[in-house]
């Protein structure tokens, strides 16, 4: 089962984080969205935080955790937000079990394919000798030499952890990324189609959904609207948390 990390009583809320994050870059978001009415479940996907990990990763086997997830904890008519790989969870999830997605927010991720661009942020990772027993700021300079965004490199430190006294570790399973990059960027099918209100979300200075994908979006999901919230990147919730806020908060509670 998934790890999660709950709060609050009311409708719940699933949201999903990106590739290399964890249910904790939403904890202040999860707060808010608790304080309003919702149950949120903040989850750490397989191979991330502090979830299982496992050799099988792709959308399919994400999406499946989900809904078990769910099931389990007996949540029927969610609202889901997922940010760029957890969107594309999020999306699958909506079309393959429509019943259990009352509205579906999207951050930053569009249903096309996206081919891999995670070359350098892999590189730095794998650079990382923890056989060294490098301290945070060891780690950090190594990363600096691949990743020159201030921003992004605390953003991968948050995985670290102390494996054990005097041990740092990162949370994620690396290796299987190594290996299965090429399936974060996979699309949704022709087929695949979701009619309930839907929200995608994106960063006036990103790139991951560019005008030009509008259509694609309406041919797959047709209840559909595109917000842009401007002067921020592809982490939009972290850079502007109150008008992601109030965007997201506005189009669940209508």
């Amino acid at each position: 089962m998934l790890y999660s990390k709950i709060e609050g009583i009311g409708k719940p809320l699933i949201i999903l984080h990106g590739f290399l994050g964890m249910s904790d870059n939403w904890k202040t978001l999860g707060t808010q969205f608790a304080a309003n009415g919702f149950q949120v479940h903040m989850l750490d996907l397989r191979n991330h935080g502090r979830s299982f990990h496992s050799d099988a990763f792709n959308y399919e086997v994400m999406m499946n955790d989900v809904a078990e997830y769910c099931r389990f904890h007996q949540l029927t008519k969610i609202n889901i937000i997922g940010h760029s790989m957890g969107g594309k969870v999020a999306m699958l999830l909506a079309v393959e079990h429509p019943e259990m997605v009352e509205k579906l927010v999207v951050a930053d991720i569009g249903p096309k394919y996206y081919p891999s661009h995670h070359q350098d942020i892999l590189a730095g990772l794998n650079a990382v000798d923890f056989s060294q027993k490098p301290d945070r700021n060891q780690v950090e300079e190594v990363l600096q030499k691949y990743i020159p965004d201030f921003g992004t490199r605390q953003f991968l430190m948050k995985s670290l952890f102390w494996k054990e006294p005097g041990q740092l570790a990162f949370r994620f399973n690396l290796e299987v990324f190594n290996k299965e990059i090429e399936q974060i960027g996979t699309a949704l099918t022709d087929s695949q189609r979701y009619d309930k209100p839907t929200l995608f979300i994106r960063g006036g200075n990103s790139k991951y959904i560019l005008d030009d994908d509008f259509q694609t979006i309406q041919s797959h999901f047709h209840n559909s609207k595109v917000e842009t919230i401007p002067n921020v990147g592809h982490w939009l919730h972290a850079e502007n948390p109150q008008l992601f806020f109030e965007i997201v908060i506005g189009f669940l509670n209508t």
